[in-house]
């Protein structure tokens, strides 16, 4: 009897939570309903199987039992209305939830972009596109329609979107992962082939066909350098754009078995009028970021292949021409050539293992150049692409600003700012069961400018699933040649992440210790972090502790010695009384940080108000009071030094973000104020870009700086423009051009890249880098030099 009205009460409270669970994943909060229902089931069904037990008169089946348990787990788990019946292939309910079926092709599907088979007429489209912003909940203004077919290898996504003014449309890049893809007209879709409501894979095309792709882990970052083997083709119609996808099964990872379920939902960006709708409504605090796995709709009707373990092997051969008038002895025109092979094997569904001999990465485009005024050191970002791929997996505690990195793959084969040969690596990533893994173990060559000898690299992850979007993990690093002196050095931590609501509330937590043998002080750190990223409010409140010897050397620490306190709070309400306003928004914070002694070293008090308008240009003003301790002089620049001493200045500043849509778009930024003894006034362009055509743009940036102390006085100039001609989304060349007098160089790196079919690439690259023709005295004018041609092959077997 007991159990019987336990099995009942499951009933009952899984009825509930279902519906309750529509309602809260409206407004961001992620309940999956069988992770209530199901400990219920366990406990009805052991307490009546121990009465079948203990009492041979008790009538139940605990067989019976445990189907009926699991049929209302799956129940529970469906989080959408039942699965729509042929030929139907959208279901919606009243709270918005929705279910979606895929549909099998009886032929075949010709990429073209056209959308003019018969299939298009016969299956009724995917619609009904919610408003995530301006107006949350309102009807899409462009109607979207979608297909999803499937054959015995592919799955494909069709979509003809349409638009009223089709002549405002902005289309205007093409190269692949380029982040101006999400700032054109674009439709956007995730799918979470394992339905764990954690990991998903993200799609993006705009309007001129170009693409981008990348990686959920666990609702953190996006990686969007992972790069699946898929075709994309748009075309136009007098009312709108249209577009065809076909994504291989084996570019995928998915559940064993035909039957699939997956996790799905699709963004439409209409830009002209900065308005973002989504199939399955997702709250207006998410914006852009509402294709989590915790918020997609449910996808039936897909029949998967049985999943083969991928092998794809790609050899590449590199010829290079070289000047280097640092090395020893110096190059002139050096000519060269090599081979090597990547190697990628997928051990399971979801493990997938990468071998590299002898790699190179003369094709990665040169980092942008930046001007230090701080003590600190400067972060630059990893650009490798082997290194890329399953990224997320590596991250820990939370990482950004002065938070330490323990794995930064930069320090795998460059130092001293030199390029130290890769021999050969390997890398292990994926997921076993609740856990993430990454393992990596890599070996560099000797180098005689840097000094750099024969070293071995190892990385070690591990994260382990915890409640609903949360995790708990470790992170260990060896370096077998430190940098410190003789022996090896390693890095071991411990983290947790944990997000609630949808991910807009997130704790950030880790301990972390650095073993070097000769050490004496401090190699610990931790970390403990709140963050609430809500529509209308925001707050963020850290501390952070950073020992004196605190080194993780295959990772990267901006700033040691310290004990940080930091809070933040923000206010944004979205202003409806004036239509040209979109929202209104005050900050403000205090960074507050000492060293392991208990001295004040900075402390910062800012405030900013900033108003968004609704063609998305935005407006900033700020104002910043600091207090900075100098212990040693710093020395500003190789002629000027501040002598040690407490310093507290004022900083005003403006900036002005013209939005994507318009032709000229970009960041300006104003700061002025006074700097330690004297007075620095800072203007900088960043994030600009001018499209001169549909296939030619530019990409302006410029830093001034002007400085005037005591001590001396100084002004550095940092100007750079990156121009691209896009032949097709597969073709490109671009030219970086860089110009430094903070460090008197003057630099090119002009790239042409050929993806001449899927995954297979022709790259020719040409690098200079050059003394400044102005300083004084006159340098050496050429520094380094190269021309390198670069060719790979893909085969998948």
């Amino acid at each position: 009897l007991t159990g019987a009205v336990l099995l009942v009460l499951t009933l009952f409270v899984g009825t509930e939570i279902k519906g309750a669970s529509r309602w809260l994943n409206l407004y961001g909060f992620s309940i999956q309903p069988s992770e209530f229902v199901k400990p219920c089931l366990a406990v009805a069904a052991a307490w009546m199987f121990a009465e079948a037990k203990l009492d041979p008169r008790f009538p139940g089946n605990p067989i019976a039992i445990g189907v009926y348990g699991l049929v209302i787990g799956l129940l529970a788990t469906l989080d959408g209305p039942a699965p729509p019946d042929p030929p139907a292939v959208l279901a919606r309910d009243g709270q918005g939830r929705v279910t979606a079926r895929a549909v099998r092709l009886d032929g075949s599907l010709e990429l073209d972009g056209s959308l003019d088979e018969a299939v298009y007429a016969r299956v009724p489209p995917l619609t009904g596109f919610i408003q995530n912003d301006p107006v949350e909940g309102a009807p899409a203004s462009e109607r979207t329609e979608v297909w999803i077919f499937f054959d015995d290898e592919q799955v494909y996504l069709s979509a003809r979107c349409w638009e009223s003014r089709p002549e405002r449309m902005r289309a205007t890049e093409m190269r692949r992962d380029n982040t101006n893809i999400a700032q054109d007209d674009n439709l956007a879709w995730a799918f979470d082939t394992f339905y764990d409501r954690r990991n998903g894979m993200l799609f993006e095309v705009n309007a001129a066909g170009g693409r981008m792709d990348g990686q959920m882990t666990n609702e953190g970052r996006t990686n969007f350098d992972w790069n699946p083997l898929w075709r994309v083709e748009v075309g136009r119609f007098d009312g709108g754009w249209t577009v065809e996808t076909a994504m291989p099964f084996k570019s995928l990872r998915y559940r064993p078995g035909p039957a699939q379920l997956w996790g799905f939902n699709l963004r439409r960006r209409v830009r002209w009028k900065n308005e973002l709708a989504y199939l399955r409504p997702v709250p207006a605090a998410l914006g852009a970021r509402g294709l989590r796995p915790s918020l997609l709709a449910p996808l039936v009707g897909i029949e998967a292949p049985p999943g083969s373990r991928n092998l794809e092997v790609k050899p590449f051969a590199i010829a290079d021409l070289t000047t280097d008038t640092a090395a020893t002895p110096p190059l002139r025109n050096a000519a060269a050539g090599a081979a090597g092979i990547d190697l990628k094997y997928g051990l399971t569904q979801n493990l997938t293992a990468d071998f590299t001999v002898n790699t190179d990465f003369a094709q990665v485009e040169a980092d942008e150049q930046q001007v230090n005024l701080t003590r600190f050191r400067l972060f630059f970002p990893e650009k490798r692409e082997f290194f890329l791929e399953n990224r997320g997996t590596f991250e820990f505690g939370g990482e950004g600003g002065d938070t330490p990195i323990l794995f930064h793959s930069r320090q795998i084969g460059l130092q001293a700012g030199r390029a130290i040969p890769v021999h050969a690596g390997a890398r292990l990533t994926g997921r076993v069961g609740d856990f993430d893994v990454g393992l990596v173990q890599m070996r560099t060559g000797s180098e005689d400018v840097s000094g750099a000898r024969v070293t071995d690299f190892s990385v070690v992850r591990v994260k382990r699933d915890i409640l609903r979007a949360s995790s708990i993990g470790v992170l260990m690093t060896r370096r077998s040649v430190s940098l410190r002196g003789p022996g090896d050095s390693g890095t071991y931590g411990i983290d947790g992440g944990f997000s609630f609501l949808g991910n807009l509330l997130v704790v950030d937590t880790y301990w972390a210790r650095t073993a070097t043998p000769g050490v004496v002080g401090s190699e610990s750190s931790w970390r403990a972090n709140i963050e609430y990223d809500g529509d209308r409010y925001g707050f963020q409140a850290e501390r952070l502790v950073i020992g004196d010897e605190f080194r993780p050397e295959v990772g990267f620490v901006r700033r040691r010695d310290m004990e940080r306190s930091l809070a933040r709070a923000r206010f944004s309400p979205r202003l409806l009384s004036v239509p040209a306003i979109r929202k209104l928004s005050w900050s403000a914070g205090i960074d507050y940080i000492e060293n392991l002694r208990g001295m004040l070293e900075t402390r910062e008090g800012d405030a900013e108000f900033g108003v968004e308008f609704e063609n998305s240009d935005r407006l900033t003003v700020g104002y910043a009071r600091t207090y900075e301790r100098l212990l040693e002089p710093f020395d500003i620049t190789p002629d000027i030094s501040i002598p040690p001493g407490g310093y507290g200045f004022e900083t005003y500043s403006a900036e002005l973000v013209l939005g994507p849509q318009r032709l000229a778009s970009g960041r300006v930024r104003l700061d002025h104020g006074a700097f330690f003894s004297g007075r620095k006034t800072e203007l900088a362009v960043t994030r600009g870009r001018m499209q001169l055509t549909r296939r030619v743009s530019t990409e302006p940036t410029y830093a001034y700086s002007l400085v005037n102390l005591r001590e001396g006085r100084f002004t550095t100039h940092l100007a750079g423009a990156r121009l691209t001609f896009t032949v097709t989304p597969l073709m490109f060349t671009s030219a970086l051009i860089q110009y430094n007098t903070s460090n008197s160089t003057a630099a090119a790196n002009v790239r042409f890249r050929w993806e001449y079919q899927p995954g297979s690439e022709l790259f020719v690259v040409y690098n200079e880098q050059r003394s400044d023709p102005l300083s004084v005295p006159r340098l050496e004018p050429i520094r380094n030099r190269a021309v390198v041609v670069k060719l790979t092959r893909l085969f998948r077997f």
